[in-house]
């Protein structure tokens, strides 16, 4: 899943993309890189960032999803709001990305109401707030049971599991020992099997260990994502989609190699 945040403050990639134009590109050449979804943005959810409204959240996302729905490729949505996913949909999200895992009233009727994907993100607090020391007495437990009791009430509300996928909300209210945690016992996180997402590009735990700014942060991040789809992460949220799928293809090649080495008549 390739990232294109339309904001003028998101952490990483904030400004860059000011222009549907200039959104709509970059997420074509994602999609062209290897990207299977492109995930647009119009509300940074970033520590200590400050909320918009719908209607300025519609008018940064709904032209670059019309300029990119004749790519045929699924597009998700990055919105907690009902009315953003609403019109998102229509302009053609075929997956609601949502940080507050549904609890906003009303997100819950817009979403049983469609056919689309639902991504149910973990998250302590605000993102005004929840990097304001974070604590939990087990961090892998406490989100698993979030996790389990928003899917829950997804499917009390009519939305099939099949639609369902679960994010541990990576550095959402979390320490980096936190996210270490999680990523360690993903494994662990998913009620019912149902498919992982994980977000860990460029974030700030992977500078805490690396000590490296943002900019520096792309082989701590191609790291961590590799070793997330080696722990079972079905989807991987990054800005990096070319270096990503780069070194997935290589960790799958290596897999197939070893297992051919494996077998009586493995070449």
């Amino acid at each position: 899943m390739g990232i294109v945040n339309v904001t003028p403050d998101s952490f990483s990639d904030g400004g860059r993309f000011a222009s549907p134009a200039a959104a709509v590109d970059a997420a074509a050449e994602m999609l062209s890189a290897g990207a299977a979804i492109v995930d647009i943005g119009g509300e940074s959810t970033r520590p200590g960032a400050e909320p918009v409204c719908a209607a300025q959240e519609i008018d940064r996302v709904v032209p670059v999803l019309e300029g990119l729905r004749g790519l045929g490729a699924p597009l998700s949505i990055d919105t907690s709001k009902p009315q953003v996913a609403r019109a998102a949909i229509a302009a053609g999200a075929s997956l609601v990305n949502d940080v507050r895992a549904a609890q906003v009233p009303g997100m819950l009727a817009a979403l049983a109401d469609t056919n689309v994907g639902v991504c149910l993100m973990h998250m302590r607090g605000e993102p005004r707030t929840m990097q304001r020391a974070p604590r939990y007495q087990n961090v892998v437990c406490e989100v698993r049971a979030f996790l389990g009791a928003r899917a829950a009430a997804c499917r009390a509300a009519g939305i099939a599991a099949e639609r369902l996928l679960l994010d541990p909300g990576i550095g959402f209210g979390k320490t980096a020992a936190h996210n270490v945690a999680l990523l360690k016992a993903l494994g662990e996180l998913s009620p019912a099997g149902l498919p992982i997402l994980v977000g860990v590009s460029r974030k700030r735990f992977i500078g805490q260990l690396t000590g490296r700014t943002v900019a520096g942060r792309l082989a701590g991040s191609v790291a961590a994502a590799v070793l997330a789809a080696l722990s079972g992460a079905a989807v991987l949220r990054v800005h990096d989609v070319p270096e990503t799928v780069d070194a997935l293809q290589l960790v799958a090649a290596m897999g197939e190699t070893c297992a051919n080495l494996e077998e009586p008549n493995g070449q």
